[in-house]
């Protein structure tokens, strides 16, 4: 077998923790002659790791006024061409939306009226290839280019399609008519969000649900094209090296074993600002003896976020337990500040020990949902927020058609104010298995190949391409 040279595009934190944290790597130098990773984080992230590949720190993109002006308007036409019948790509579309008089404010509002008009996929092809062609001189691009011939690259893969600072790399692909193939990011990108930084030639997904969506959304790509690979977000859960005891885990977060743990996971403050409402409700609920048994609070903050808005709740309820993600921030002067924050392998076994010993999820509306589904543990989502009672209006979520295929399936239990999320803890520390089934089935239909040997099938995938 004539083995090719692969290289990896790791794009942020999460795909760091998806690609470089899981048995990608390892599994890639089994059928790979070189993998070079192209990274957006810092070359020092990788330090205490063995993987023994070469390592690129690509320079920080910062994008003009062209560039921006294009993607705005390939990406806000996308969202014109589907918002009809989806809520959520309707909302995305209002909030992109400018008041703003200054010159990029100005540019929205004539984009939002010409493509008002033109949307058709056609014209949205029309409209990235003009991005692209803004690269055209960029100095970036050139250098990206020798990087590309330099280093012999056979197939470029981009570990996340949306990040608008991998377009000038897409190009360079272009450019040398290099493969180039995408991983889907997350179970909510096709569903509500914006469009790709750009075309590529294959993509991985995580189940036919996914598929369908990306036929759905994006009328060009071919079938023939699109591969079902699952996601290696979920595969540590099933690494021996992530794993450690139930003791183990009431030593490190002081639990007390006797009690069952109801688990809160934060969202940031900006895609989940009432969180401190839900774990003042829940701890209230332990003050005023409202739950059928004592249990204990275990509140894990977002790692996109510092956990500053927490303090005050953790000063007035000093029995919560927290769990503050091991990520650290790599670099600051970034267009997405949010992206350059990067896990720890502790933390990743951290999460794992919190998803195998707690006994119920409670999140608004998060993809932690899945994660605790894979452990077979109860969930709930709060969603207080109605518009109306001066709460962010969290509910509208609803209508999100990822979210929708969640409630749909029976596989949570929805509490829209304080009562009813103390009487679902109450119903699941009866009945733990109430939506089991129910679950596993969501499970399925999200996640569309078995955990272990996630890495190996990408791996697999992406070398019958060449």
């Amino acid at each position: 077998m004539n083995k090719k040279n692969i290289g990896v595009v790791i794009t942020d934190g999460v795909g760091f923790r998806n690609f470089i944290l899981s048995d990608f790597i390892s599994e890639a130098k089994k059928e790979f002659n070189s993998i070079v990773i192209f990274s957006c984080l810092p070359i020092s992230a990788y330090e205490s790791f063995q993987l023994d590949c070469k390592i690129i720190e690509l320079e920080v993109f910062t994008e003009k006024f062209p560039t921006w002006f294009f993607r705005k308007t390939k990406e806000v036409a996308h969202l014109q061409l589907h918002k009809k019948g989806n809520f959520g790509i309707e909302d995305n579309l209002n909030a992109n939306r400018s008041r703003s008089n200054n010159p990029r404010g100005l540019a929205t509002k004539f984009i939002f009226g010409f493509t008002n008009m033109f949307h058709s996929e056609k014209w949205i092809q029309r409209y990235n290839t003009f991005q692209q062609l803004t690269f055209k001189s960029h100095t970036l691009t050139q250098a990206y280019e020798k990087l590309l011939v330099e280093n012999n690259i056979d197939l470029l893969f981009f570990t996340h399609q949306r990040p608008p600072y991998i377009a000038p790399l897409i190009y360079a692909a272009e450019k040398l008519k290099l493969k180039t193939s995408a991983f889907i990011f997350s179970w909510d990108n096709l569903a509500s969000k914006g469009r790709m930084a750009g075309n590529f030639d294959y993509y991985l997904v995580w189940s036919e649900l996914m598929q369908s969506e990306l036929l759905h959304f994006y009328r060009s790509i071919k079938a023939e094209n699109i591969h079902i690979v699952g996601t290696p977000q979920f595969e540590p859960y099933v690494l021996e090296r992530y794993q450690s005891t139930k003791e183990e885990f009431a030593q490190k977060f002081n639990i007390d074993s006797t009690k069952p743990t109801v688990f809160f996971s934060c969202g940031d403050v900006s895609t989940s600002p009432n969180d401190p409402v839900y774990i003042e409700a829940i701890a209230k609920g332990i003050v005023e003896n409202k739950f059928i048994q004592a249990v204990n609070l275990l509140v894990r903050t977002s790692p996109a976020e510092e956990p500053a808005r927490f303090k005050s709740l953790a000063d007035k309820y000093p029995f919560i337990i927290w769990n503050y993600p091991d990520w650290f921030q790599a670099r600051s002067n970034h267009q997405e500040n949010w992206s350059q924050r990067i896990p720890s392998v502790n933390d990743v076994k951290n999460l794992r020990a919190l998803l195998a010993y707690t006994d119920i999820s409670v999140n608004m509306l998060s993809t932690m949902s899945l994660d605790n589904m894979l452990f077979q543990k109860p969930v709930i989502n709060t969603v207080f927020g109605n518009g109306e009672n001066g709460l962010k209006n969290d509910q509208r979520f609803f209508n999100y058609a990822h979210i929708k295929k969640v409630i749909d399936g029976n596989a949570l239990w929805i509490a829209k104010n304080e009562n009813e999320l103390i009487e679902a803890i109450n119903g699941y520390l009866q009945q733990p298995n109430l939506r089991l089934q129910e679950q596993n089935d969501m499970i399925q239909l999200q996640i569309g190949k078995p955990l272990l040997g996630t890495s190996a099938n990408i791996v697999k995938v992406l070398s019958n391409i060449i």
